[in-house]
């Protein structure tokens, strides 16, 4: 009985500390709400720094295609992210147009777009450190590298 427990007992410990391991960056948040007969209601929450990790995975050839499609403006990505994690909360856009608005903004580390209408609603929230690590993941699987 005490071998159990114990064993029990290193088995939570383990997936204590794998869940701190993947929730350490935080959560991507993905919300789209389609107000219509049929509309889509798709919410996910993805620990950010599986984003990362998921990427090894990905065929190199498929991960350089995708760096040489988005060379010109991985750098300035790279340092869109960088400047805006000195800055907590920052709003950067806001579009109004009849019953649409959109905004994009930082909020205690992440990049926040809200969109919504009259028939939908979409919310995205990625911490930028996330969004710094992946550009960084292309830039490397760039050709010539």
């Amino acid at each position: 009985m005490v071998l159990l427990a114990k064993a029990a007992l290193g088995l939570g410990g383990t997936l204590v500390l794998a869940g701190a391991y993947a929730f350490r960056d935080g959560l991507i948040r993905v919300d789209v709400d389609e107000y219509r007969a049929g509309g889509s209601h798709v919410h996910m929450w993805v620990p950010a720094a599986m984003v990362p990790m998921a990427m090894h995975f990905v065929p190199k050839h498929d991960l350089c295609d995708a760096a040489q499609h988005a060379r010109e403006v991985l750098p300035t990505i790279h340092a869109f992210a960088k400047e805006l994690k000195k800055l907590p909360n920052v709003d950067l856009i806001e579009m109004i147009d009849g019953g649409k608005h959109a905004q994009f903004r930082t909020r205690s580390g992440n990049l926040q777009v809200d969109v919504d209408s009259a028939d939908e609603h979409v919310h995205l929230r990625v911490p930028l450190s996330t969004l710094d690590d992946v550009v960084g993941q292309l830039e490397e699987s760039g050709p010539g590298v």
